[in-house]
């Protein structure tokens, strides 16, 4: 999976004890998340150094992760995230592959003198790195971290908190084993991640299963209020103001996973989701199928990610992005018009 001399070479890099970063993408979710920790725990446990480090605040409902309540917040502590990023020796990008991805971190990562390391499962990597550890057709970077530490071999050296972090990254990062896990090894991985102690049902509890009242009526109301249906296009959009958001005292993480509800309609290929922040909207892409939401969101929107998972943004108006879409969608009318079958 990996290229032995650039594994070979890393591991001569960790065989003596290194301040490590572990740098997590804006706007973190259990992937990266779980990453991180997994990497954290893993490296400690082999007496480096380790901090992990996030640009901005993450959901409550990943914050029973053991060590996640260590992660330092950029946006709560600039000085002491720069200083750790400036003394690094090594840094490990994980679940992002261009250094922007990292928000207001990415300035400092640019020009850290440290070795930098990615792992990552997305699209077209940038060459900012000195090691690349990317497969673009895994589940998550949580399934490739535990395959680094196996070529590194380690794996017999996981332990609960590792496998704990590696088995949510897989479980969210697949939306509950529901895309982007069609591989065999994705789920011998999960069966071995089972065997070292991690309870499946209740890690999904405690992710999927934690809402506040406000968080699901924010939900009800962005799919009966809020969700438009272009039938003729195979698409949906579900679009959120400020005003909305505020008025369901919108915390971090409550809009995560709504966009996909409307892919649950039998001719809907296409879901959008559309947040309105402090200057830009925010949209989440999802599709059935072959259809390239990566593609889409690269063309239009400033972003990229998965063919059927993605996301980018815009600095125009809410209205203004829903005429937009209305005026691109239609260039994508053939491709999006399909059935799924079995044959």
């Amino acid at each position: 999976m990996f290229d032995s001399n650039e594994i070979q070479k890393v591991g001569q890099l960790l065989t003596e004890p290194k301040k490590i970063a572990l740098i997590s993408h804006k706007n973190p979710d259990g992937d990266t998340l779980g990453a991180a920790l997994a990497m954290m725990h893993y490296l400690r446990a082999k007496g480096h150094q380790v901090e992990a480090l996030v640009p901005n605040a993450f959901p409550e409902f990943y914050h029973w992760l053991p060590g996640s309540r260590e992660m330092h917040i950029f946006d709560q502590a600039a000085k002491h995230v720069r200083q750790i990023i400036s003394d690094a020796e090594v840094i490990f990008c994980l679940d992002f592959n261009s250094l922007d991805r990292a928000g207001n971190m990415a300035g400092d990562l640019i020009k850290a003198s440290a070795v930098k390391i990615m792992i990552d499962h997305h699209l077209a990597p940038s060459d900012e790195f000195d090691y690349c550890f990317s497969v673009v057709d895994t589940s998550s970077t949580g399934e490739l971290v535990y395959e680094f530490i196996d070529a590194l071999g380690d794996k017999d050296n996981l332990k609960i908190n590792e496998s704990l972090a590696l088995y949510t990254c897989i479980m969210t990062d697949t939306g509950s084993f529901s895309f982007s896990c069609n591989r065999a090894r994705t789920y011998e991985i999960i069966a071995d991640l089972i065997d070292r102690g991690v309870d499946a049902a209740k890690v999904h509890k405690l992710v999927y299963d934690t809402f506040t009242e406000n968080r699901l009526r924010l939900l009800g109301f962005a799919i009966s209020s809020r969700m438009l249906v272009w039938n003729d296009l195979h698409a949906a959009v579900i679009h959120l103001s400020k005003e909305d958001l505020n008025r369901f005292d919108f915390q971090i993480g409550d809009t995560e996973g709504v966009v996909n509800y409307p892919l649950s309609i039998a001719h809907i290929n296409l879901a959008i989701l559309m947040t309105e922040k402090d200057d830009i909207i925010r949209l989440s892409f999802r599709s059935k199928g072959d259809f390239d939401v990566n593609l889409l969101a690269r063309k239009h929107f400033n972003g990229g990610g998965h063919r059927n998972a993605s996301g980018g943004n815009s600095k125009l108006l809410l209205p203004q992005v829903l005429e937009l879409l209305k005026d691109i969608l239609p260039q994508y009318r053939e491709s999006l018009d399909y059935q799924i079958t079995l044959g």
